[in-house]
């Protein structure tokens, strides 16, 4: 039997943009970040911007902030004005604005403003849809995005490849390096992005490690297409919140994302910059191994006694 593909109206989905369409996409950031190529990170609700509040901040792989403007309607002229202003006061490379109904008129608006030097403007058209009584999907499609014809692409290639080579020879640097602490990642294969995740034993928990800009993350990352299955895996562990964090010797922070298709537990580290400093990569090495380590000692026995 063949389901038959329903549009849902937004307005079913999310009743109100700020408390729910924003809150989600916050929590699932991911899918924006599959729809326009670029990982976001570090993202951020309702941040201010002088006397104004940007729907969302985030992070892209180099550090730079990436500002988000939502509107469950048609396009106009008073969203578009927001986002250069939070572009503008953030200081931010890239702009993002998602709407229900783009307006022509806008969309030859973002495709000029992309003509602007170090600057993306990207417009996206947000639906939703659902097979006979499933849960609506979301479906994000990238109207307006930087152009070639507009911009020096070459030049940002180039900086994602050389971005790409710093992010897995760090990596294979400390694969090699953690052999002798824990067999975690032996079988890991370094990648060229800012993080990396291997299995904990039980399908959709990992453990991973991330980098940013100035900084460095270990955490247990819990993501799986059931979003029950991640909420009663991170009560389970929070029901042992003191356990572990003794075990672990820091505060942790627990990250419960209970619409998303992940949540988190992680230590944060604030280093400094140091991608682009190969005599740091040692000092920071020591800092995630020594972080896994003590993440797997402190979650492993809890890990193990998880029934699915």
């Amino acid at each position: 039997m063949v389901g038959k593909i329903e549009r849902v109206p937004l307005r079913e989905v999310w009743k109100h943009e700020a408390y729910d369409f924003t809150k989600w996409l916050g929590d699932n950031i991911d899918i924006l970040s599959d729809a326009i190529g670029i990982n976001l990170d570090n993202t951020e609700i309702e941040a201010a911007a002088g006397s104004f509040n940007v729907d969302i901040v985030a992070k892209d792989d180099f550090g730079n902030y990436v500002v988000i403007e939502n509107q469950l309607e048609k396009s106009n002229h008073d969203h578009l004005g927001k986002l250069i202003t939070y572009l503008t006061m953030w200081d931010a490379k890239t702009a993002i604005w998602i709407v229900e109904e783009p307006r022509a008129e806008h969309i030859k608006a973002v495709n000029l403003l992309n003509g602007l030097p170090d600057t993306s403007f990207y417009m996206l058209k947000i639906e939703a849809f659902r097979i006979g009584n499933s849960e609506p999907a979301p479906l994000l499609t990238e109207i307006v995005g930087p152009s070639e014809a507009v911009q020096n692409v070459g030049t940002k290639i180039k900086e994602y490849s050389k971005r790409e080579k710093i992010y897995l020879e760090f990596w294979t640097q400390l694969f090699e390096r953690l052999k002798s602490k824990t067999q975690l990642f032996s079988s890991m294969t370094p990648n060229k992005k800012s993080w990396v995740t291997t299995g904990a034993g039980i399908s959709g928990i990992n453990y991973g490690f991330a980098l940013t800009k100035d900084g460095v993350k270990v955490a247990i990352v819990i993501k799986n297409s059931d979003k029950d299955f991640n909420k009663r895996v991170f009560k389970d562990l929070e029901k042992n919140r003191d356990e572990i964090t003794q075990e672990f010797g820091e505060n942790l922070s627990w990250e419960l994302k209970p619409e998303s298709k992940k949540s988190a537990i992680n230590r944060t580290y604030e280093i400094g910059e140091y991608l682009d400093d190969p005599d740091r990569w040692i000092e920071v090495q020591d800092i995630l191994i020594e972080g896994m380590v003590k993440m797997e000692q402190a979650f492993k026995p809890w890990i193990a006694r998880i029934r699915i």
